[in-house]
């Protein structure tokens, strides 16, 4: 998912012009913002940018995974004993266990279906 840096943004709104869908709006601040559930990961905003400021959402993998550390310690305080925090935690493991399979197995569907576009592709150029 793109997202903006609003430090390198400088709000020239290019990357408004060319999204074609239209969710980058300017912010408060005169910077532009992505509207992430309207988003159609074209890619244009990226590739258009001339700051640079449209970032890949790879970058923030490390932010992500502080964030989800942050709420399981502040989950962890209506747990007494550490039988029931290490079990909580347990749980949590067992959660992001079954997001990562959700993820392998979506990518798994996702590249199965790149496969048929492209082998209905390979077809009607054949036709």
């Amino acid at each position: 998912m793109p997202w903006v840096n609003q430090e390198m943004c400088n709000g020239c709104g290019i990357c408004m012009d060319e999204c074609p869908v239209g969710v980058i709006t300017l912010n408060e601040m005169d910077k532009a913002q992505i509207d992430e559930e309207s988003c159609i990961r074209c890619g244009k905003c990226h590739d258009v940018c001339p700051e640079e400021a449209v970032r890949h959402d790879g970058e923030k993998i490390p932010e992500q995974v502080e964030e989800n550390l942050e709420k399981t310690r502040r989950l962890l305080e209506y747990y007494d004993t550490s039988a029931e925090r290490q079990a909580f935690i347990e749980r949590m493991i067992r959660y992001f266990n079954k997001e990562r399979k959700v993820t392998e197995f979506t990518i798994e569907k996702l590249k199965a279906l790149k496969a048929g576009i492209a082998g209905s592709a390979a077809s009607s150029a054949n036709s």
